[in-house]
């Protein structure tokens, strides 16, 4: 493989690019000066929240490792009236803190919100213990609570605005440097995917980083081969818009799910339940990370080996109209 330049993903940001650096930091800081309930939360994420301590400090509490503690405190202040934003590494925030998630936010109903940065294989090279890729299979059986997955910087700072209201708890997604989709930030509704191409030969749907990968392979599929995708950005995976997916696999009869997680319990499976309970035959592939014990590396390098690149998914998609 070859070896691009690593991103520091843990370093701070001026203001004038935090929005495409750290769209999730720079949303939060936006909804607190707004909203004096919002406090943050965050297990060693520090950096992330440079803006919001700098305005806010009275109203950002760092708990060091200890992201279990950091779920248990944000249910207490949520339950005192405050809007806590738990920051975490998307490898130890669903995946570690799992319980407390379910026993003291969800079975509660509590408008704690869970941000995850450095979702999928954004943290390659410090290996699989870092990986994020089991989060969302495990998020979307909490019954109450909203899983987003922000497809770039604009769509983050759009989801996070929606979601500032909810009731229940949320999980945020954050899809690292992922390639702009959106010129403008979209007007997203709870549980609405949001369709970015229109075409009668295959379904791409994705989320978070897939949505680029899909955008950009509907271009090469059009450009190459003359094939029409209908793409789709699953920004909602729970509660997500069942209408909009059997509307387009019913029109197409080819689904391709794009997504920088494993393909078991991810949008993959989330649209193969859905079709199945609809009783919809349709072909139905998965781009995603096998259900495998997965290779170390820089992230670059590891989408391209694993085929999450826009020529890897026009591939498949090829493929998929061709059965």
């Amino acid at each position: 493989m070859n070896s691009p330049k690593m991103v520091d993903v843990f370093s701070d940001v001026e203001r004038e690019t935090a929005l495409a650096a750290n769209p999730s930091g720079y949303a939060v800081t936006e909804l607190a000066a707004a909203d004096p309930r919002v406090v943050t939360l965050t297990a060693d994420l520090s950096n992330t929240l440079a803006e919001f301590r700098e305005k806010f400090p009275g109203r950002y509490i760092e708990l060091g490792i200890a992201e279990t503690n950091s779920v248990s405190l944000a249910a207490g202040l949520a339950t005192c009236g405050y809007l806590p934003y738990i920051f975490s590494m998307a490898p130890f925030g669903v995946l570690k803190c799992a319980e407390q998630l379910r026993t003291d936010v969800d079975y509660n109903h509590l408008p704690v919100r869970l941000v995850g940065r450095l979702s999928g294989l954004a943290m390659g090279y410090f290996g699989t213990s870092h990986y994020a890729v089991e989060d969302i299979a495990i998020a979307r059986t909490l019954n109450n609570t909203t899983v987003v997955a922000p497809a770039d910087a604009l769509s983050a700072v759009a989801l996070m605005r929606s979601t500032a209201e909810l009731e229940g708890p949320a999980y945020i997604r954050i899809a690292e440097q992922a390639p702009p989709v959106y010129d403008k930030k979209p007007a997203y509704e709870r549980g609405e995917w949001l369709p970015l191409r229109s075409g009668g030969d295959v379904t791409l749907i994705g989320h978070g980083l897939g949505v680029s990968l899909a955008v950009a392979a509907a271009d090469l599929l059009a450009e190459a081969h003359g094939i029409e995708a209908d793409v789709l950005d699953a920004a909602y995976l729970r509660p997500f818009d069942a209408g909009a997916l059997a509307g387009s696999a019913a029109r197409t009869g080819r689904v391709l799910t794009v997504e920088d997680h494993s393909v078991t319990g991810g949008l993959g499976s989330l649209v193969a339940e859905a079709l199945t309970a609809r009783r919809l035959a349709v072909a139905l592939e998965c781009a995603g990370l096998p259900a495998e014990d997965l290779e170390v590396g820089v992230p670059a390098d590891l989408y391209e080996y694993y085929g999450l690149t826009a020529a890897g998914v026009a591939a498949k998609a090829l493929d998929l109209t061709r059965q």
